[in-house]
């Protein structure tokens, strides 16, 4: 009865849903890119199919390790992976858009006739989900045609799992009819088993965070030292991945804090936000160049936008110290565990709830700091500059965090070869 009610209130706000993403495509016109996609209209893959969703940009680059390993360990299949925003999609093909076995699309709308169609034209072996995007009417179809489903590097928080159980059998149901779900920990997992309730919690194991193995791209490293050179090797404050309302909160604190030697990296989480962010560091005053100007950097610049899509690894390498986006205001954090690879010390704000696990862990190993707001992540940013000693400290412990807590890929596709392989 829930899931009725659910699909109708789909079906009436269809009309709506089409007016969002209109709306969205005014800023990122690729929303309306591959449209009969979302309406489940796609080829036909020519090769036996495991599906892989990752719904945006950390999703698909944390997918990165398990969707090689997938290629590896089943030469005669394909992969179709699917995403639900451009990011996300543009992300893809950066990573494998010179695979010829990973074919991307949009996944379609969660109504039972569009998901079903999915599933008849795709027919995929295995269905594979990253994280946390479960759907209702997916499930049930899935079910419903015999497809085994996994959720894999699977996170709740506990505003989610609370988001979820208001739902009450509609939610249980959908993460009940996962023949897996791999979670990052073990809050994660005892949050999972009980909204999958009795029936599902015996397909709830921990496996780990798989983006511990997403590795740091030589290619990448090097673009950052290229990056590093541009400056004439100044010290670097990387706010990476930030979110809509941080960059101002930052932009204040650098201003009022940093000495004219600093140099601020300022890497936006969202590419149609680049040019927003460039008019919010001209009226702030401070001077400004672009990564996209592909100019070196003046003495004068106090902060240089990383306005380009696929380049964090090389902001990173490049940096002396970050803050990281998303944890400043009450967004969840970005991804932590990207500095800790590049051994580059971090500042985390107080809201860090999508990466909990891994942020209270790099606290613990010496390669984080938490910091009540930006003032004071800005200041120990800045403190950490001048004690060399203490940042490579920080440097080697966040190095040695990210090599601990590898292998959840391996233990990944031992649960998948039981799935694919039974």
């Amino acid at each position: 009865m829930k899931r009725a009610l659910y699909t109708l209130l789909w079906s009436l706000g269809m009309p709506l849903v089409l007016v969002r993403l209109a709306w969205r495509a005014r800023r990122q016109p690729e929303y309306l890119h591959h449209l009969r996609e979302r309406f489940a209209r796609l080829p036909t893959p020519s090769a036996p199919c495991i599906w892989l969703h990752a719904v945006s940009v950390g999703e698909t680059r944390g997918a990165q390790p398990l969707l090689k390993a997938l290629l590896d360990a089943y030469p005669r299949h394909h992969i179709l992976l699917t995403h639900m925003t451009p990011t996300g999609r543009a992300t893809g093909h950066e990573l494998f858009g010179e695979e010829p076995r990973v074919q991307q699309a949009w996944l379609p709308y969660d109504v039972p006739w569009l998901m079903r169609r999915f599933l008849k034209t795709v027919q995929p072996v295995c269905g594979i989900v990253m994280e946390t995007e479960v759907w209702p009417n997916l499930m049930h179809a899935a079910h419903s045609m015999g497809i085994p489903m996994m959720l894999v590097n699977a996170r709740l928080s506990a505003r989610s799992a609370a988001g979820y159980a208001r739902l009450g059998g509609l939610a249980r149901r959908a993460f009940a009819g996962f023949n897996v779900i791999a979670a990052q920990s073990e809050d994660d997992a005892t949050r999972l088993r009980a909204l999958a309730g009795e029936a599902g919690a015996r397909t709830v194991c921990v496996t780990g965070n798989i983006k511990y193995d997403v590795g740091v791209s030589a290619a990448l490293h090097e673009r950052g030292m290229t990056f590093k050179s541009l400056t004439e090797n100044r010290l670097v404050v990387l706010a990476a991945s930030t979110r809509e309302g941080e960059e101002a909160l930052l932009l204040d604190a650098f201003r009022a804090q940093a000495p004219s030697n600093v140099l601020l990296v300022l890497v936006p989480r969202h590419p149609q936000r680049f040019d927003a962010v460039a008019e919010l560091i001209q009226r702030a005053g401070l001077p400004l160049q672009r990564r996209s100007d592909q100019a070196s950097v003046d003495a004068a610049t106090r902060v240089w936008l990383g306005d380009s899509m696929g380049e964090m690894g090389a902001y990173y390498a490049m940096a002396d110290v970050s803050l990281i986006g998303g944890s400043w205001l009450p967004f969840g954090s970005q991804n932590l565990i990207e500095s800790c690879a590049a051994g580059v010390p971090v500042m985390i704000g107080p809201h860090s709830f999508n990466f909990a696990d891994a942020a209270e862990k790099a606290i613990e190993a010496g390669a984080a700091s938490r910091c009540a707001d930006v003032e004071t992540g800005m200041q120990a940013a800045l403190a950490l500059l001048k004690d060399t000693q203490r940042r490579n400290a920080m440097s080697h412990a966040g190095l040695a965090f990210y090599k601990l807590h590898g292998g959840a890929t391996a233990r990944l596709m031992k649960l998948i070869r039981e799935v694919l392989d039974h």
